[in-house]
């Protein structure tokens, strides 16, 4: 399961950052999460809620969701993801291959697979709150 090495990366991130800015405790950590990443977010939550060192012990994580935005290479056309209109079988292949997107996406506009994935692609930490 990718949750627990995602949950992982974003805990050790996070202690990272914390020690380098000088905190002794963190309260909030903000995790932005690219719809593309087909994360299980309560695999998820239950995996940061047990890699919690002590200087996380507590924090809030909030979880926000990055739309999946395409834009076409062809005409230049960008437009939002709609998971909705894939089954699963496409789902889970370009979750686990996220370049297996341009075999089933097309630009809406002009039926070109070539396209980028501008945003909605990954995690990061986007901010971390605590004391010094």
């Amino acid at each position: 399961m990718h949750e627990w090495a995602l949950a992982e990366a974003v805990v050790n991130a996070a202690v990272e950052f914390s020690d380098k800015e000088g905190l002794k405790k963190v309260k909030e950590v903000t995790v932005k999460v690219g719809e593309l990443q087909d994360v299980d977010r309560k695999i998820f939550r239950f995996a940061l809620s047990q890699l919690e060192p002590d200087k996380l012990k507590d924090a809030t994580f909030h979880l926000v969701t990055v739309k999946a935005k395409l834009s076409c290479h062809v005409c230049g056309n960008s437009w939002l993801f709609r998971k909705d209109k894939y089954d699963e079988e496409v789902s889970e292949a370009m979750h686990f291959v996220p370049e297996m997107a341009h075999t089933y996406i097309k630009c809406p506009k002009c039926g070109s697979p070539d396209f980028e994935i501008a945003e909605g692609r990954g995690v990061w930490l986007e901010s971390i709150k605590g004391v010094k």
